[in-house]
């Protein structure tokens, strides 16, 4: 064993065992770097990550690798999702070095931590245009030792390219937008260009989710009117809850699909896709849930209201998606796991692949109709295996076999559930048990969207208690000291990031805003202060990753890119412009518009790689409406509000006079009265929820 056995993290003792001395991101293993003047290796990844366990399994286990590594290297290894910083950092040295990048990142550094060399995998032996790793291990101890010049001249020219990158999005001197400032048909038609119209999504294989950039289209639909960006988003929502990137019996989203048809997925489930998407599967399901005819890609897959897919299907892809959340996800304590791996035994998606011969053993003749609606064959459809997808909707399936929809829908659920029961008794994947701050915080916003888009009470109750669980566990200290990143059976002791805090502020506004508690209003401006106070950059007006108080990396990059994850500066862009609001800020609605202006050509140009700041953009051309309700039946209506389709709103509620920004001097009786303004002008109070919708549609 070594030092990893006395960490935390899942990914870290997983080597624990290694004859590889490893140590943490910590201290030691710096000074001794220095001390012994010996190059570092930094080799990061993540627990479910496939190619981080074929490394570890040919090399970091191999006894003479691991003593040339522990003789001429001081070696380290990170848990890219607790040290996402120090991962950004070598990552994009990566990215300079050989224009690519991924996991197992591996990093040669010099005695004070500046990048000289990285990669991703390398085989134990040549193999695929790459050298061996016990040949590169050779080759940068030999440069080490005689070329040292050359390497710490590189570092310092890297180094230098790397923090030179982290301003080249943000405009020096920004224009001031107003409203027709920002070109959204331009951001559409460079959206417009990468859809994949036969498959949906976006390019070609492998193929990400691409949330936010759906949720923009959805936006833009309700802003324009624009047909085909509603057409796309839920064609592309559609092909992925058909695919074998949806657990068709378990619920939950793999993280990518390997093909453009969305069949073959990367089997490992990731906390944080599964929170984005079924966020934008209830803002969908807001859309189409209420039976409207839609015809998408000149199919009717989507018409018909009642015979629509999305009435029910969406309705079951939210609930088995939480469902899987609740059961394989969910700690005692009511936090949120991490991940679960796509590896079990050794081989990559085995848990969740089927033979024909295994559904015809475990159901017997309801059998045929199930291999049929899934696509499962004798030859199987990947590696001689069945993934489940579902190539018919329903309705079409039933009007071919001359079955009920409703009968079929029956005899398939029953069938999966004894299939889900067998597959329970195999052996699992490796699960992810880490509780991570700001991904939980993503999943309390899918909770709220759920129950905002269902009207389940136990979604508020989850969302409720994990935000109650994060109080209680990621406080370090005094408030002054902020929040830690992770949590495992006891405190981690790594600081939280921004994006850990903007995520959580969003979900404190969504929650308030379900619940109407102001206690969430004001910890989300405390924490916004915080930011404020330990993120800020005087100079851009944007936001570090990093605290100002953690000195453990070489200098503070900034969170711009939305990738598979919102970046932190465009959610607090969103927070901003919310708070903003209903806590009467106005700087703090100052500094969204700067940061927007700041970001406007970068957003234009490249919408997919910045899609929550394109969403942000509309929110200035199409200001928020601020809605508030006051009277005894206040909630309901405002939870009845919110069970349409509006992307630019806030809302508060009150059952009497309150002194709340948005709820004063607002007068209230039994039946209450909805009050709306926006862009400083206020209109007339209404009583009903129609009326309220005509108000809105008329603007």
């Amino acid at each position: 064993m070594n030092r990893l056995q006395h960490e935390s993290s899942p990914y870290l003792l997983q080597h624990a065992h290694n004859p590889v001395d490893w140590y943490a991101w910590k201290p030691e293993a710096f000074e001794r770097a220095r001390s012994e003047q010996k190059p570092i290796l930094v080799s990061i990844g993540y627990s479910t990550c496939h190619w981080c366990h074929v490394m570890e399994r040919e090399s970091f286990e191999n006894e003479d690798v691991a003593a040339f590594m522990n003789a001429h290297f001081i070696n380290i290894k990170v848990d890219r999702e607790e040290r996402p910083d120090v991962d950004a950092i070598y990552m994009e040295a990566c990215q300079l070095l050989t224009g690519s990048g991924g996991w197992p990142l591996n990093c040669f550094l010099t005695p004070d931590a500046k990048p000289f060399y990285a990669g991703t995998y390398f085989p134990p032996r040549p193999a695929h245009n790459r050298p061996g790793w016990l040949q590169l291990l050779q080759h940068f101890a030999n440069i080490w030792e005689t070329k040292r010049d050359t390497a710490t001249d590189q570092a310092e020219r890297l180094l230098a390219n790397i923090q030179r990158n982290d301003g080249i999005f943000i405009s020096a001197q920004p224009l001031r937008p107003n409203p027709s400032t920002f070109n959204h048909e331009a951001t559409f038609t460079r959206i417009r260009a990468q859809f994949d119209h036969s498959e949906g999504g976006f390019g070609g294989a492998p193929k990400f989710p691409s949330t936010m950039a759906l949720q923009w289209l959805l936006n833009w639909h309700h802003f324009s009117g624009n047909p085909e960006a509603l057409e796309h988003a839920l064609f592309s929502l559609e092909k992925m809850a058909r695919g074998g990137i949806y657990d068709q019996i378990g619920g939950g989203f793999a993280r990518y699909a390997t093909d453009r048809e969305w069949l073959v997925p990367h089997f490992e489930k990731m906390l944080y896709d599964n929170a984005l998407l079924v966020s934008v599967f209830s803002e969908a399901y807001k859309i189409v849930g209420k039976g409207q005819g839609l015809t998408v890609n000149g199919q009717q897959s989507m018409v018909n209201g009642q015979q629509s897919m999305v009435n029910g299907q969406w309705s079951m892809v939210i609930q088995q998606t939480l469902g899987y959340i609740a059961r394989e996800m969910t700690s005692p304590e009511g936090g949120f796991y991490s991940a679960q791996d796509a590896d079990s035994e050794g081989v990559e998606g085995k848990f969740f692949v089927w033979e024909k011969s295994e559904i015809e053993k475990i159901l017997g003749e309801e059998a045929s109709l199930f291999c049929e609606f899934y696509g499962v064959t004798e030859a199987g459809n990947w590696e001689e295996k069945n993934i489940l997808w579902r190539p018919y909707t329903y309705e079409a399936f039933a009007a071919n076999n001359n079955i009920g929809v409703d009968d079929l829908k029956k005899r398939l659920k029953n069938s999966a559930e004894k299939l889900l029961a067998v597959r329970a008794q195999r052996i699992w994947p490796g699960l992810d048990n880490k509780i991570l701050l700001g991904w939980n915080a993503l999943m309390v916003s899918a909770y709220t969207a759920a129950f905002t888009a269902l009207g389940h009470e136990e979604y508020k109750q989850a969302a409720l208690r994990n935000l109650d669980f994060l109080q209680k566990n990621f406080q370090k200290g005094p408030p002054e000291k902020g929040a830690q990143k992770g949590w495992r059976h006891s405190a981690s002791q790594d600081f939280a990031f921004l994006d850990d805090y903007a995520y959580l502020i969003a979900a404190f506004v969504d929650v308030y805003q379900v619940t109407f508690e102001e206690i969430y209003l004001q910890l989300a401006g405390e924490c916004t202060d915080f930011v404020f106070a330990h993120f800020l950059d005087e100079e851009s007006k944007m936001f570090f990753y990093t605290d100002k108080e953690q000195t453990d990396i070489l200098f503070r990059k900034k969170d711009l890119y939305d990738n598979a994850i919102p970046s932190g500066n465009s959610t607090m862009v969103h927070n901003l412009q919310r708070l903003g609001i209903l806590l009467d800020r106005p700087e703090w609605r100052e500094a969204a518009t700067g940061m927007l202006a700041a970001m406007r050509e970068t957003v234009e140009k490249y919408p997919l790689s910045f899609q929550r700041w394109a969403s942000a953009q509309l929110n200035e051309t199409y200001p928020l409406h601020e809605i508030a309700l006051v009277g005894d039946n206040a909630f309901e209506k405002a939870l009845e509000i919110q069970r349409g389709f509006l992307p630019n709103k806030i809302i508060a509620a009150s059952r009497r006079e309150h002194s709340m920004p948005l709820l004063a001097e607002k007068s209230g009786r039994t039946d209450a009265l909805i009050y709306v303004c926006r862009d400083f002008a206020c209109q007339r109070p209404v009583s009903t929820v129609e009326d309220f919708w005509t108000l809105v549609n008329s603007k």
